[in-house]
């Protein structure tokens, strides 16, 4: 297979700089307008009713007429609102969800045009820190549409998303550490080729495996043959899948437009293009992060079993399919969730985040820690003990801090007499209380 070369980077010609940047814009358009359409039909089919089937045939253009219709809508601009801001807020929501993808690897090194190029725009040494930073520029378009907007619903939504954004995000960027730890980088295109034997998602097996031979004396290494398997990582991708729900506003924790509470959230007052702009940066970050949560533990390009048995599956533009392949099982899940799972409510949402995904990524990353350093050190046998005692102990954590945290949700019980729930009176008590 072909690894990109760290040199590389930084040495393409413009043209070939400009064809890139592109593709990638164009591979995301598609991807949203695809996912549009995909989410329309996978809904209508679990709920049991037809999806769009009357524009193009069986429904496949409702997107683009989508996209034509809200280009051609009127624009109404609401008269109390702060125009410049109104109007940039949009734009700054919808442009760093693009400009995250840049350091995404879609596969190795391939030749165009007699030129050696990698299929990822750049790289960079702390690239994985570059997307949560660019990531986080986002939210302040949201904030800024629901302040602009001149309307109360609106700010209400703004400033939840501020907040959902900022707790889930700490809950994220935790989960990364201990793909930092094993990588032994920060750079994207490192981390998928530290990945090469083994996805980091499938470390919790063989860790179990190695825990067992150990206890009997036998050997330490796991029967896949697999010495890179240091320790656990399934709790941080869990963690991970988790927070980017939320991040990026999706069902169940679409909070921030609560329909049945904020009327639509931060985008109430926009319409026409703006509206669409919103939409556009959901999506397409719903594409990033998904890339994100591909390269950090599903292998990245790496063809998965058993493709990964064919000689080439991993080299020249076969890896393009199989990044996009693990992308769009990502955004499945996304639909599934959607079609499947009511909304929480603010407060247990955001109870999720700082008392369960926090403290288990906190515990998590000192278990991590300890046991790397252990192996380092030689021994195997406490380091798997240790990270087998500790899965044990962090799901005991979670599920005691989900329990406590649904008990604190649920209202108390009524009771009879005084302490019942207030009713409010009929309408004729009402007006009979007027007249009296």
């Amino acid at each position: 297979m072909t690894y990109p070369d760290p040199t590389l980077f930084g040495h393409d010609p413009w043209w070939l700089i400009l064809a890139k940047s592109l593709a990638i814009f164009v591979f995301l358009l598609l991807t949203v307008l695809t996912a549009i359409l995909v989410e329309r039909k996978v809904l209508g089919r679990m709920q049991m009713r037809p999806g769009p089937n009357r524009v193009g045939p069986w429904g496949l253009l409702q997107s683009l007429a989508d996209g034509v219709k809200l280009a051609l809508k009127e624009g109404l601009t609401p008269a109390g609102v702060d125009k410049p801001i109104y109007l940039l807020a949009p734009v700054i929501s919808v442009i760093p969800a693009f400009m995250a993808f840049a350091v995404i690897p879609m596969g190795g090194a391939v030749s165009v045009f007699g030129h050696r190029t990698p299929l990822q725009l750049t790289d960079l040494p702390v690239a994985v820190l570059y997307v949560l930073a660019v990531t986080s520029i986002g939210v302040y378009g949201i904030v800024l549409a629901g302040w602009a907007s001149g309307s109360t619903y609106p700010l209400l939504g703004g400033l939840r998303s501020s907040a959902q954004v900022i707790s889930y995000e700490i809950a994220m960027a935790l989960s990364f550490a201990a793909v930092f730890l094993y990588a032994g980088t920060m750079s994207t295109s490192g981390i998928v080729a530290a990945q090469d034997r083994i996805w980091y998602v499938f470390v919790l097996l063989p860790s179990f495996v190695v825990y067992v031979t150990s206890m009997v004396g036998e050997t330490n290494r796991a029967p896949f043959d697999l010495p890179e398997a240091e320790g656990v990582l399934l709790p941080s991708f869990v963690v991970y899948v988790t927070s980017m729900v939320g991040e990026t506003n999706r069902a169940p924790f679409d909070l921030p437009e609560a329909e049945g509470e904020l009327v639509g959230g931060f985008h109430t007052e926009y319409s026409s293009l703006k509206f669409a702009m919103f939409m556009l940066a959901e999506y397409v970050n719903m594409t990033t992060v998904s890339a994100l949560a591909t390269t950090m533990f599903l292998g990245g390009w790496h063809a998965p079993f058993p493709f990964n048995m064919i000689d080439g599956a991993n080299s020249g533009w076969w890896p393009l399919l199989w990044f996009t392949a693990k992308v769009w099982t990502f955004m499945f899940i996304y639909i599934w969730l959607r079609a499947t799972l009511p909304r929480l409510r603010y407060d247990q949402f955001m109870a999720l985040g700082w008392k369960v995904l926090i403290p288990v990524s906190l515990v998590w990353i000192m278990v991590v820690a300890v046991t790397h350093s252990l192996r380092t050190h030689g021994y195997q046998g406490w380091a798997t003990g240790l990270v087998s005692a500790a899965v044990i102990i962090v799901l005991l954590l979670a599920v005691a801090l989900w329990k406590s945290l649904r008990r604190r949700s649920l209202p108390p019980p009524p009771e009879q007499g005084a302490g019942a729930y207030p009713v409010p009176p009929l309408p004729s008590v009402r007006k009979e209380t007027a007249d009296a």
